[in-house]
């Protein structure tokens, strides 16, 4: 009797293998694929004209709760897929807030949730601006609250790690424009920003290793003034030479930018449109019209100009100026205390 062969069945058996592999690569698929209807959004979920949809994980949430808003607002078109993909995915999606252009795949989407890709926000820090203000501008946008940034930019070991001699990181943190994430952490912020001020100090070929912790801070501290006195590029290096004179001579810098700091700063009042003498003869250690030297610290965030000026003042003997126009903020220099009066009333640079 002849034997049947084993070949033609292992042939069927594998062959329905791959039929049911391949139906389930159909189905999931289809499951993965975006929904054929029109996001209509849902709580934590936005959708906005453009289609791009602004979706917020909430801390401790978990995926399967994530899931199920997604389903209600349209943008995943199964459940049970996403459920499934929560258990063979590594790790825990993270709580904040993304910015997702529709349509996506929910794995795409599980992908971004999982590494924790969230929206960024363009922040614009301003030449001049103080640790303050600074802090306003962050929290307006979302990233993080005043408190937390002013206490990120004292702590200690934030300090010492940077060498930085002073009680904050006042000058520090440089003016540019960040790209960050939703309720960023402070500490992370002020870190960036200080890492981005060194690298513009390198650019500018400025070894900030060469020089001792508190000659560096003064010479931060003199490109701090600087950024508020000047507004023409080119006058920045003259400026810095008219301050260096000063120093050299032991006079008191007479600045009108340390006097807005502790207007505006310390006590609090709006910007001045000018000085006045009962301003000038405020007691503070950051009066330079009635203190000699630099004042205690920076007094803004220097840009690159004031600081490549304050590293290489310019070479002159000028001993004053004064706005002279206040809308372009140019100056007039002088040798004399006779020629600085006849230039006319004080003007402050203009509010930022």
């Amino acid at each position: 009797m002849k034997k049947r062969k084993a070949f033609p069945i292992a042939a069927r058996v594998t062959g329905l293998v791959f039929l049911l592999a391949a139906a389930g690569f159909f189905w999931a698929a289809q499951l993965n694929a975006p929904p054929s209807r029109a996001p209509a959004g849902a709580e934590g979920v936005l959708i906005d004209v453009d289609g791009v949809a602004e979706i917020g994980v909430r801390d401790g949430e978990s995926s399967i709760a994530a899931g199920r808003r997604f389903a209600e607002a349209g943008i995943i078109k199964s459940v049970l897929f996403w459920n499934v993909l929560s258990r063979i995915r590594r790790g825990y999606i993270k709580a904040g807030v993304y910015q997702i252009e529709l349509p996506v795949s929910q794995t795409e989407l599980y992908g971004i949730l999982l590494q924790g890709r969230q929206k960024l926000i363009r922040v614009t820090v301003p030449e001049g601006a103080t640790l303050r203000k600074t802090a306003v501008f962050l929290e307006d946008a979302g990233v993080c609250t005043v408190s937390s940034f002013l206490a990120a930019a004292a702590d200690r070991l934030t300090l010492e790690g940077y060498r930085v001699p002073g009680k904050t990181m006042e000058g520090y943190l440089y003016p540019d424009t960040y790209l960050l994430e939703v309720n960023y952490p402070a500490d992370l912020v002020v870190r960036k920003m200080a890492d981005t001020f060194f690298d513009r100090l390198d650019g500018i070929g400025v070894d900030a290793d060469a020089f001792t912790p508190e000659k560096l801070y003064e010479k931060v501290t003199l490109a701090s003034i600087i950024e508020r006195e000047y507004r023409v590029a080119d006058e920045a290096a003259v400026i810095a030479g008219v301050f260096q004179n000063r120093l050299d001579r032991g006079m008191r810098l007479e600045s009108c930018a340390t006097v807005e700091y502790i207007i505006t700063e310390i006590e609090g009042r709006p910007h001045p449109l000018r000085l006045f003498n009962s301003d000038i003869q405020i007691e503070s250690p950051y009066n330079t019209y009635v203190r000699s030297g630099l004042p205690p610290g920076p007094i803004a965030a220097p840009g690159a100009v004031a600081l490549k000026a304050a590293f290489a003042p310019e070479n002159n003997d000028f001993l004053f100026f004064r706005v002279v126009d206040p809308v372009s903020g140019t100056h007039y220099f002088s040798k004399n205390f006779d020629e600085h009066i006849a230039a006319g009333e004080l003007f402050v640079k203009g509010n930022r």
